[in-house]
């Protein structure tokens, strides 16, 4: 089993994975300032049952099968890409009325843990991530299935934390701002995430 300064290591690199805005922590944000913190901390559930798939399909040792599988991966790519565009778009087309129409249209709390949901697995690359990621962490002593629980756990407390303060703080600032100054960073958000999505569609699979 992976020794506590080995842990350490994954813990510190989890975090600085974790903190750097992508497309999760882009939705998470741009959620929250547009609806409030709930609204984001339920893109984290959403984030945080799509990561708990992953440490499963990864603990299973499938991600062979997923690395192999190049027409899967191709069509669920640029399927991902298109989801990030169009969340994108939609973002743009917004008016700034910090959630006010979501409001209007009583959007559930499970629509925003099932878009979490989405955003993390629209991107098939982070599975492969994983896959290349924790098995640097795993000792050859032990259970290499149980140590990959466990890391996979462990990033996601990471990713819970981080994710949620990014959801809180957002959230609250969000109801500080004017519809103009939120209006912008909904564009700006809107732009990482068409962005992103035509990077992902452009990409190739790893070999």
């Amino acid at each position: 089993m992976f020794d506590l300064t080995a842990w350490l290591a994954f813990v510190a690199a989890s975090a600085l994975i974790v903190i750097v805005p992508g497309p999760t922590v882009t939705v998470i944000i741009a959620n929250s300032l547009r609806a409030g913190p709930m609204a984001g901390l339920m893109n984290v559930a959403g984030t945080q049952a799509g990561l708990l798939l992953m440490v499963g399909v990864l603990a299973a040792g499938l991600e062979t099968i997923v690395t192999q599988a190049g027409a899967v991966f191709d069509v669920l790519r640029l399927i991902g890409a298109a989801y990030l565009v169009w969340l994108g778009v939609k973002m743009w087309r917004s008016d700034g009325r910090l959630g006010q129409a979501e409001a209007g249209t009583a959007r559930s709390h499970g629509s925003y843990a099932w878009q979490g949901f989405l955003v993390i697995w629209s991107n098939p690359k982070a599975l492969l991530f994983f896959g290349a990621f924790i098995p640097q962490f795993v000792s050859p002593e032990g259970s290499a299935a149980l140590q990959v629980v466990l890391l996979g756990l462990t990033f996601m407390v990471v990713a819970l934390v981080l994710d949620g303060a990014y959801a809180v703080a957002a959230g609250k600032t969000g109801a500080l701002l004017s519809r103009r100054n939120v209006r912008w960073l909904e564009r700006i958000s809107g732009s990482f995430l068409i962005g992103g999505g035509i990077w992902l569609a452009l990409s190739r699979r790893a070999a």
